[in-house]
C-alpha cells in the first residue's frame, strides 16, 4: 500500500499519515474473487452502490486491510461525490462491524469548499441511520493550498476539519526566503550599535529585557525593551514606552498584566534550558496568537505590532548613535 508516514525525530512526534496516491487506484484492475483478511472479504460481496469504480474500491479495501487504524482515503480520483466518497462509506462501515474507526477522507481538486460540504451532509446522514459518530469523522483537503486559499475558503464556508499544505509550506512564494543577520550588541560588557542609512537595520546596542504588556481584556498592547539593568514593568503601573527611532511617537501605558518573553537558553557556550518541545512550542504559539487583535492579524493591511523602548534605553540609543556617527565637514 502507497502510505507515507512522517514522524518527526523527537519525543513528541507529529505523525502525518494516509497520504494515498491516484496512481495506486489505477494500478487495480478491479474486484478480485473475494477472501478473507481482517474481515474485510465480504465487502468484495456486498457492494452497497452500482456504478462506482471498482478499481476504486478494490484500492480501498487493500488500504483499509493494510492500515485499518489509519484508514484516510483519497476519493477523487474518478468521481468524488459518485464514486470516491460512496466507496468509501462501503469499506468505513466495514471496518466498524469489525472494531476500526475509520479516519475520514481527502478531496485533492475540485471545488474544496463545495465538496466537503457535501460529503459532511452525506457523513450526517450516515451518522443518522448507522451511528457510530460518523458525521464527525475527517474531511482533509489538500491540493496547492495557499494562504490566499485558506482565505477564500473560510469566505465561502466550508466544512473542512484539516489541510494538507506541502509546496506552500516547503517554500512560501510570497516570501520564498527568511532573511536572519546576526548583530552584535555587546562584547565584554561594553555595549555595541551597528549605525545604517537605514534606520531600520540599525541595531539596540547593550543587554536586554523583553516584555510583553496586555490591556484589561487579555489582549497584548506591545512589546517593551528595557536594558537588563532596569526595574522590569509592573502590572497596574504607568510607563512611558517610546518608539526607537521617532520621538514624536511615545505613549502611556498601564499595563494589566506583564509577561516576560526573555528566557535563557545559551550561556558562555553552554545549553543551561532544554527545549520544552515541539508541541509546546506549538501550544505556546497559538496562545500567543490569540491574544493579539484581530487587526494586527488580517492579511490586508494589518495594524503594525508595536516593539517600545524604555525611556532609558531610548536615551541610551540616540547618545550612542551622536557618539558612533562620524561629523561629516564642509568647506
Amino acid at each position: 500500500c502507497l502510505v507515507l508516514s512522517l514522524v518527526c525525530c523527537s519525543d513528541e512526534c507529529v505523525i502525518v499519515e494516509g497520504i494515498f496516491f491516484f496512481f495506486f487506484f489505477q494500478a487495480e484492475d478491479g474486484i478480485r474473487d473475494a477472501q478473507e483478511s481482517r474481515g474485510l472479504g465480504d465487502v468484495y460481496k456486498r457492494q452497497a452502490y452500482s456504478g462506482t469504480n471498482e478499481s476504486e474500491l478494490a484500492a480501498f479495501i487493500d488500504y483499509a486491510q493494510a492500515y485499518p487504524k489509519g484508514f484516510l482515503a483519497l476519493i477523487d480520483t474518478y468521481d468524488t461525490l459518485f464514486s470516491g466518497l460512496l466507496n468509501f462509506n462501503v469499506v468505513a462501515l466495514s471496518l466498524l462491524k469489525i472494531g476500526h474507526r475509520p479516519l475520514g477522507i481527502r478531496l485533492d481538486s475540485g471545488d474544496l469548499a463545495y465538496l466537503s460540504v457535501q460529503v459532511r451532509a452525506d457523513f450526517n446522514k450516515m451518522e443518522k441511520e448507522y451511528g457510530h459518530d460518523y458525521g464527525k469523522l475527517t474531511v482533509v483537503a489538500s491540493n496547492d493550498i495557499n494562504e490566499n486559499v485558506l482565505h477564500s475558503l473560510n469566505h465561502q464556508g466550508h466544512e473542512i476539519d484539516c489541510f494538507g499544505i506541502g509546496t506552500h509550506l516547503v517554500t512560501c512564494q510570497a516570501q520564498p526566503a527568511l532573511g536572519c543577520v546576526f548583530k552584535l550588541v555587546e562584547i565584554e560588557g561594553e555595549p555595541r550599535i551597528k549605525l545604517s542609512a537605514d534606520v531600520i537595520k540599525t541595531t539596540l546596542p547593550g543587554k536586554k529585557n523583553a516584555y510583553r504588556l496586555y490591556d484589561k481584556n487579555g489582549s497584548a498592547v506591545l512589546d517593551y525593551l528595557c536594558g537588563s539593568d532596569e526595574e522590569p514593568p509592573q502590572a497596574g503601573k504607568q510607563i512611558l514606552c517610546r518608539h526607537p527611532f521617532d520621538r514624536m511617537k511615545r505613549v502611556y501605558v498601564t499595563p494589566h498584566r506583564v509577561e516576560s518573553l526573555l528566557e535563557l537558553v545559551w550561556d558562555n557556550g553552554k545549553l543551561v534550558r532544554e527545549s520544552a518541545g515541539v508541541m509546546a512550542a506549538r501550544e505556546r504559539l497559538e496562545v500567543s496568537l490569540g491574544e493579539m487583535r484581530d487587526d494586527h492579524k488580517r492579511s490586508l493591511n494589518p495594524t503594525p505590532y508595536k516593539v517600545s523602548l524604555s525611556e532609558h534605553l531610548y536615551d541610551f540609543l540616540h547618545k550612542l548613535m551622536e557618539h558612533e556617527a562620524p561629523i561629516k565637514t564642509i568647506a
